[in-house]
């Protein structure tokens, strides 16, 4: 992980998909947690998705707070 890794989490949005256009850092944990169990997807995406299920089933996503205020971003919302 590093910090650019984070930031792409409050930026990036999810390519495809059900939730496709939402901001990685907004997906639902369940979402999260369906890919960790059948496999994350190859690449970038997949090692941001992993990243996020992690923070997320750790209850850490308040150490995104800073960078969705930087990016403008809040939490739900995509451009």
């Amino acid at each position: 992980m590093s910090p650019r890794d984070l930031e792409l989490l409050v930026t990036r949005e999810m390519p495809f998909g059900m939730h496709k256009g939402r901001i990685i850092a907004d997906l639902p944990g369940n979402y999260l947690n369906w890919f960790a169990r059948k496999g994350f997807p190859a690449g970038e995406i997949g090692r941001l998705l992993a990243l996020m299920q992690e923070i997320d089933h750790n209850g850490l996503a308040d150490i995104l707070t800073p960078l969705r205020q930087r990016s403008g971003k809040p939490p739900g919302l995509t451009e």
